[in-house]
């Protein structure tokens, strides 16, 4: 799930969680696989992780606050044989960064053994929710997740297929999940597709996860995209699929702008590819408008591979005018400007020699707030930049997602305060221009199917007060 928090990282969207889920027809260190699928998911979310696997017919279940390392490196190195287990990275929403909202989520109830991990927000949770404590449940996290288990467990159908058929149906929004009933690994996506998920196999194991890269780690070269509104189960048996009734396609469009890996594959098409298409579409507009630049460089590493598509297609060379530290943190709080520009300093800084006496065409994926991007710009000028340029490979952020996003107010977002002129007087840029909706959609292919609403307010699931 992904956040927009206002102390932490002030003006940066973050990403979604991270799911793996892996099955073994032999016994095989199923915990050491999750470390090292989920640190290739790192980037998906850095506020908690956690796995829980199968022993002795029960789940075992580790995870606390803190990247992958942090939480599971102490478990690496001991042996744990077992044949099914889950994993996942997070994110907070609006249920918040706590230990109770960790997953994966574990209970037993009447259905059994069920560990859960999940990728999305139900949008019509408070109404479940609602529904729920009226018959006494009992909730104990902010987290949306757990309504899946409490609806589980007063769902009454002959199999847990059909149960959990039946609670899909009940669910609107984002709920694509890895789980573990038993001894099975169950996997699906949600009807709409918002969120990837991707199926792989190879000598005996099998391995759903959030994006690709995450099989590459463990050399599996045989996979799929799962379908939106597929439900998986993998047993001794092997592998079955079962349906339900497939709703508009609504894939996150973020995802190829800026949350997956670039050397991942989402939605079925190459993320590195999309953004170089997303630059060159960038490069092809300012030719139409004559702007010209001494240089393209990238806001790294989000603005990279967009940016180099906008040199391509412009002819201009591509510099790194911007070297970042990679060893800053996520974790800082810093309520005063001198200390965010303090931040974002320790954590980019010009190389003079690229930038000094140059016009330059700056590239990055998308402007929340515009208070990064303000301190790189005056950084820019300090280190003897002439004119700067700066490139949004996204349309500008307007509105509220409710599928992922924990965007409170459309008054946070500077696009909705200013046009393109006031954010460059703001920022201190010489003009700022973002990629238009209708030319993201052709960048991706068949851009019907993906849900754009963060940046026109169209939404595929009706939301009480938008549509």
């Amino acid at each position: 799930m992904l956040s927009i928090n206002v102390e932490n990282n002030f003006d940066q969207i973050k990403h979604y969680c991270g799911l793996v889920g892996i099955y073994s027809d032999k016994l095989r260190n199923i915990p050491q696989d999750l470390f090292y699928t989920l640190f290739t998911l790192q980037h998906r979310g850095q506020e908690g992780a956690g796995i829980a696997y199968e022993k002795n017919g029960n789940i075992t279940v580790y995870k606390d606050l803190g990247s992958v390392p942090a939480v599971l490196s102490k478990y690496l190195s001991l042996e744990r044989l077992t044949h099914v287990g889950i994993g996942h990275v997070k994110y907070s929403t609006k249920g918040g960064n706590k230990i109770e909202n960790v997953q994966p989520l574990y209970a037993t109830c009447n259905k059994g053994h069920i560990a859960i991990a999940q990728n999305g927000t139900i949008t019509n949770a408070a109404e479940i929710k609602k529904s729920l404590v009226e018959i006494g449940a009992i909730i104990q996290s902010t987290t949306d997740t757990e309504l899946v288990l409490h609806l589980l467990s007063r769902t009454k159908k002959d199999t847990f297929v059909d149960t959990l058929k039946d609670v899909l149906r009940r669910i609107e929004g984002a709920l694509t999940f890895v789980m573990m009933h038993d001894n099975e690994l169950i996997a699906s996506r949600d009807p709409h597709g918002f969120m990837p998920l991707w199926i792989g196999k190879k000598d005996g194991i099998t391995v759903v996860a959030s994006e690709t890269c995450a099989l590459d780690i463990l050399q599996i070269t045989d996979y799929r995209e799962v379908m939106p509104g597929e439900i998986i189960r993998v047993t001794e048996k092997g592998v079955e699929s079962t349906y339900i009734e497939q709703r508009k396609l609504s894939f996150c469009i973020f995802e190829l702008v800026y949350f997956a890996r670039p050397d991942s594959y989402v939605f079925g098409r190459s993320v590195y590819q999309m953004r170089k298409k997303m630059g060159m579409a960038l490069a092809e507009a300012d030719e139409a408008d004559n702007i010209k630049g001494d240089l393209v460089m990238s806001v790294p590493d989000s603005g990279n591979y967009a940016a180099i598509g906008y040199a391509l297609r412009s002819g201009l060379p591509f510099e790194y005018g911007l070297s970042r530290n990679h060893y800053v943190g996520r974790s800082f709080i810093m309520p005063s400007q001198a200390e965010r520009e303090l931040v974002v300093r320790m954590k980019l800084n010009p190389i003079r020699e690229v930038v000094a006496g140059k016009v330059i065409i700056m590239v990055d994926d998308s402007l929340v707030r515009g208070t990064t991007s303000k301190i790189i710009v005056k950084m820019l000028r300090e280190a003897g930049a002439k004119e700067i340029h700066l490139r949004l490979s996204s349309p500008e952020v307007k509105c509220p997602c409710y599928f992922g996003i924990d965007i409170t107010s459309r008054k946070e977002l500077i696009s909705n305060r200013l046009d393109n002129k006031g954010i460059a007087e703001y920022i201190g840029a010489d003009s700022v221009k973002f990629l238009p909706v209708e030319k993201l959609k052709e960048c991706v292919d068949a851009g019907d199917n993906f849900c754009c609403g963060c940046f026109d307010g169209k939404y595929s699931v009706k939301i009480e007060g938008e549509n």
